[in-house]
């Protein structure tokens, strides 16, 4: 039997589970299963490796994209420039880490991107904010970083009229607004958005968080994580098949 996973903490309504077990069962792939491990600590993974008869590839989810690169044996050239990692192709002994979430956000942003769309702001900085990063780079698409922790990014506080009209593509990379806490999002002036803007929410569950919402009242174009999700999920079982 062919085993593939999920680690990250928590795991009750993951995406990746449902959507392989589907696939299996639509492909007719009987050799092959698809299960989570929920762990409440990074360590935990070690005991997984240390009995990982049959695993092939796992995926790894918030909050341990960053966490897990310690565990690597090799790594793609875009987790080595990224620092984030949320596929793993087991093969020859070796844990080879790849960032399947930068195939997924590019594929999935392009079709919404106008002319006007040439500085964005990023809400988050965890390992889901790295591959948007680096995708907007490769776009030639200007970002700044917005967080509580204001150390090194923008404040909330800084995102007023002026910023907001200069700013036109807004992507959240932070758990607010995941259920079940669907009341939660981004504290910024949404008054200011127009039909300009263009809102991602990285967030598929629910399928239009606050902060979408928000944004369509305001005219906004916006897209969730769903399409994301499912091209990163085809991307990495590429991978796993390589």
């Amino acid at each position: 039997m062919r085993r593939f996973g999920l680690i990250g903490f928590p795991l009750s309504h993951s995406f990746s589970q449902k959507y392989f077990s589907e696939k299996f069962a639509q492909l007719g792939i009987t050799d092959c299963v698809y299960e989570n491990y929920s762990f409440a600590d990074i360590s935990e993974l070690r005991e997984l490796l240390n009995n990982r008869k049959e695993l092939e590839g796992l995926n790894i989810t918030i909050p341990y994209k960053k966490q897990v690169l310690d565990f690597l044996t090799d790594k793609s050239d875009v987790v080595n420039q990224i620092g984030a990692c949320n596929c793993i192709h087991f093969t020859n002994e070796k844990l080879i880490g790849y960032n399947t979430d930068v195939v997924g956000f590019e594929k999935s942003l392009l079709p919404f991107l106008q002319p006007h769309h040439q500085k964005a702001i990023v809400f988050g900085t965890g390992g889901a904010s790295a591959a948007v990063a680096y995708v907007l780079q490769k776009l030639g698409i200007a970002f700044q970083y917005v967080s509580r922790n204001t150390a090194d990014t923008l404040s909330y506080e800084a995102l007023d009229e002026t910023f907001l009209s200069e700013n036109q593509l807004l992507i959240n990379t932070t758990p607010l607004g995941m259920y079940p806490n669907v009341d939660e999002c981004p504290d910024i002036p949404y008054q200011y958005l127009t039909a300009k803007h263009h809102l991602y929410d990285l967030i598929y569950n629910p399928a239009e968080t606050k902060f979408l919402e928000k944004g369509r009242l305001q005219g906004a174009t916006t897209q969730n994580g769903q399409e994301m999700l499912v091209v990163q999920a085809e991307e990495s079982w590429r991978i796993w098949n390589s």
